[in-house]
């Protein structure tokens, strides 16, 4: 199997990058989810707010690592037979997901880093506070976090929705480019 993309088929790199930001996506809305009906005196309230904000920042790096490597090989080009509004409807799809993934982390940041506390990144060091302590950035940047997550969630459902599509009525190679 190639690792670089071609024409008509995604490269293993690519189907890797794909499918763990997707489970860490997934299990990221979930865990947060999780979290926000912990109390404080809960056992799992700090060790889940501390994964949460981990798994987040690896989330970010791989997105990062995704955006550069589609650079490096672009996506293959859209199956033949797609009507117009399918290619722009995947293209915009994948732009506004590319965004959520870079939005999302970059609002938890501000949560933490806003209050003052450096993230840590699984005990390994500490990415530390590049803005000052802000109760009003904080506030904003937990409203926009929540509501993007729950937003991702929304697209994701759409993205494997049209994955499906393609698969079981289309009888299509749209999901199998992925697989």
């Amino acid at each position: 199997m190639l690792l670089r993309n071609t024409l008509s088929r995604f490269g293993l790199f690519s189907k890797l990058l794909h499918w763990l930001i997707a489970i860490l996506i997934l299990g990221l809305i979930w865990l947060g989810w999780y979290m926000v009906d912990l109390t404080y005196y809960d056992k799992w309230y700090n060790d889940s707010l501390h994964y949460h904000k981990s798994l987040g920042i690896l989330a970010l790096a791989l997105a990062l690592v995704k955006i550069g490597w589609q650079q490096y090989t672009p996506a293959p080009a859209p199956l033949a037979g797609l009507r117009h509004w399918e290619k722009t409807g995947a293209k915009l799809m994948h732009y506004v997901l590319w965004g959520m993934m870079l939005l999302i982390p970059v609002t938890g940041y501000l949560i933490s880093t806003s209050a003052g506390k450096p993230v840590q990144l699984f005990n390994w060091f500490a990415i530390p506070a590049l803005v000052d302590v802000d109760e009003e950035l904080r506030e904003l940047a937990i409203m926009v976090h929540y509501y993007l997550a729950y937003a991702t969630l929304f697209l994701v459902a759409g993205h494997a929705g049209a994955a499906l599509k393609h698969h079981l009525i289309n009888r299509d190679d749209t999901l199998k480019r992925m697989l």
